[in-house]
């Protein structure tokens, strides 16, 4: 049998990391993962890890919680799979139907895909396709934020607005229309950045006066009839950086787009299911989109799922006679699989037996209380949050704002020395960000942030 050491190697020989420089590896060795409990990892050695990420946002209740791991090994003795076109299980059947439960009134419609890019890449087709539908072939135009994420196929990277995922690929995208980030520590709006802002927990700077939303407003009034749709993450940026931003931002672009009658593509595959602290982000500001985008916490991390909901409206754009060729000609090997739809429901199933929402609210008071202490940190220029995600923007000068220098590598330092402090953090760049499961109690929570603190204000530059 190979030893931890003899398949590091062979992962150097035949694996290549996302989001991972490989060289950096060529020495130092990744962390090798044995197995999951809780909201913990451990490795080989038997030495413990708090998964402060979610393993990258996606788990909710914890790793091998009994109901989900229950749900699908029953569900792997009837069905593990069938393909999605002109058939269906009652797996698939029930998940919808507790979807359209769940979201807004007017979200209708399921379609199953297999991730977050994918669910974003069939709302952006399905709308473009939609105006063909509507005979409004002037709208092909789509808009989204600067230093927005929505996954890495070629229509989500057109949308996307951080330029280190995106630029290598700027000849394979199609053109849109870009708006500034509603960025709040770094507003091109203000004289300069403002270290102790008040009310950052969610909400935004009390005096915001939305003046970043300008640029939508008149970009709308000259072209709005030719946008067919606009997406953004619901009140938190999350790959560009955990920017939150104001509830009352949300609640005046879907004013403005709903006036030009644009399709409002919502991207909570980030903020879905209890991370905000309610269900969905959106419901903080009473919204219903166009289309609805879900995956990660889909099924708490346990199997690769995504969906995108959507309205009758837009769905009834598609149901004519095959000849008229309408049919919406989007699909993947994996919708709707019986044992992603298994862990699905099981997960669901958790929010209530286990009362999660409920519960998160004592958690998140204690959480966003404890980030609070880290502005004092000499590194720290802006601290941030909203429900289990918080997030920590280090800078070289706290007055200006100015960052470090990218060979510093910052991100970096504060990783290796997070897994000597027993915890697992991937900094975006010099942000360093919690994305609690939702299963992390108070003690752990206090814990987490105790650790981070040290690793934090240990950093020596």
């Amino acid at each position: 049998m190979n030893s931890e050491l003899d398949l590091l190697d062979l992962d150097r020989k035949y694996l290549w990391h996302p989001y991972t420089q490989m060289k950096d590896f060529e020495k130092d060795n990744l962390l090798f993962v044995d197995r999951g409990e809780g909201i913990f990892l451990f490795d080989s050695l038997g030495r413990r890890y708090y998964d402060t990420i979610s393993s990258w946002w996606c788990i909710l209740h914890g790793h091998n919680h009994p109901m989900i791991k229950s749900a699908i090994m029953a569900q792997l003795d009837r069905l593990e799979h069938v393909h999605f076109a002109g058939t269906t299980h009652e797996g698939a059947i029930r998940l919808a139907e507790r979807l359209v439960d769940l979201t807004p009134d007017g979200l209708d419609r399921v379609f199953y895909s297999d991730n977050g890019s994918t669910a974003c890449e069939v709302a952006i087709n399905m709308s473009f396709q939609y105006w063909r539908h509507m005979g409004e072939t002037a709208r092909k135009g789509f808009i989204s934020l600067e230093r927005g994420y929505h996954g890495d196929t070629v229509g989500a990277m057109s949308l996307g607005g951080v330029k280190a995922f995106n630029s290598p690929f700027d000849t394979l995208t199609f053109d849109s229309y870009r708006i500034p980030s509603p960025y709040c520590y770094r507003c091109p709006y203000k004289a300069e950045p403002t270290v102790e802002s008040p009310n950052r927990q969610g909400a935004g700077l009390l005096d915001c006066s939305l003046a970043c939303l300008g640029p939508l407003d008149e970009l709308l009034a000259d072209k709005g009839h030719e946008i067919a749709g606009i997406i953004l993450e619901p009140l938190l940026q999350a790959a560009g950086g955990m920017i939150v931003y104001p509830v009352k931002y949300l609640k005046r672009l879907a004013e403005l787009v709903s006036n030009y009658g644009i399709h409002l593509i919502l991207d909570e595959v980030a903020t879905g299911f209890g991370r905000t602290g309610r269900m969905f982000a959106l419901e903080h500001a009473g919204i219903s989109p166009d289309f609805l985008c879900l995956s990660k916490g889909l099924t708490a991390g346990y199997i690769p799922m995504a969906a995108t909901i959507t309205t009758d409206e837009v769905y009834n754009a598609f149901y004519a006679d095959y000849r008229e060729g309408r049919t919406f000609f989007h699909g993947h090997t994996f919708t709707g699989n019986p044992l992603a739809s298994a862990a699905a429901l099981a997960s669901l199933e958790v929010f209530e037996q286990e009362n999660v929402l409920n519960g998160l609210q004592d958690k998140i008071s204690v959480f966003q209380s404890g980030i609070k202490g880290f502005r004092k940190l000499p590194f720290v220029g802006d601290v941030r949050g909203i429900g289990m995600v918080a997030a920590f923007e280090l800078v070289m000068d706290r007055k200006t704002g100015t960052m470090f220098p990218p060979e510093k590598r910052v991100g970096q330092m504060i990783y290796k020395d997070g897994l000597k402090k027993g915890l697992i953090l991937r900094p975006l760049n010099d942000i360093v960000y919690l994305f609690l499961p939702l299963s992390v109690t108070v003690d752990q929570i206090e814990d987490i942030l105790d650790r981070s603190f040290e690793v934090i204000s240990g950093l020596s530059l």
